[in-house]
């Protein structure tokens, strides 16, 4: 109990601290209604020195559950290395004024173990939360940018040193 205590002390200090304000955000998802075309690239083996890129086209569709309070998008993009099916859930916490995301896979089966927390101000949204990659305790970070109705950017990144330094791995546009 103390190691989630402590585990959960050091996300809230890694939240840049716009995504602390207190504000009402629970419609933050609303742009992503809808479908969109994905481009997406993700690295190849992440926190290992690679710089070798994999590239995907499909589509996104996002769906508003709960009044926007809540959204389920689905993701299906293919490329060289081969098929990705994901599953996103998003769910707004009126009371911490958060959202929340979670991700899955339909090579797995199962929700991602890590939970990502944050929010949006000025147009950027960020969500941190913890992971392990290989045995390896590491630090996630979603970032949500460049929004405007026909097009987005989002980019995940990780880090093995609590947060100092990131690394990009997973970087998607999508257009309509």
């Amino acid at each position: 109990m103390t190691r989630l205590l402590l585990c959960n002390v050091a996300l809230v200090l890694l939240l840049p601290s716009h995504a602390l304000a207190q504000r009402d955000g629970q419609h933050d998802f609303d742009f992503e209604i809808g479908s969109w075309k994905a481009r997406v690239s993700r690295l190849d083996h992440p926190l290992t020195g690679s710089s070798t890129w994999l590239d995907y086209e499909g589509t996104s569709v996002v769906r508003k559950v709960w009044d926007g309070r809540a959204n389920l998008g689905e993701l299906e993009v293919d490329g060289a290395a081969g098929h990705i099916e994901g599953l996103t859930l998003r769910l707004y916490n009126p009371q911490a004024r958060q959202w929340n995301i979670t991700w899955a896979n339909s090579r797995d089966g199962t929700l991602d173990r890590a939970t990502m927390f944050g929010g949006f101000k000025d147009g950027l949204g960020e969500f941190f939360g913890q992971d392990s990659l290989n045995g390896r305790a590491i630090y996630v970070r979603f970032v949500f940018s460049n929004i405007t109705p026909t097009s987005f950017r989002f980019e995940q990144a990780f880090s093995a040193d609590g947060g100092r330094t990131w690394e990009v791995n997973w970087k998607a546009a999508f257009s309509r």
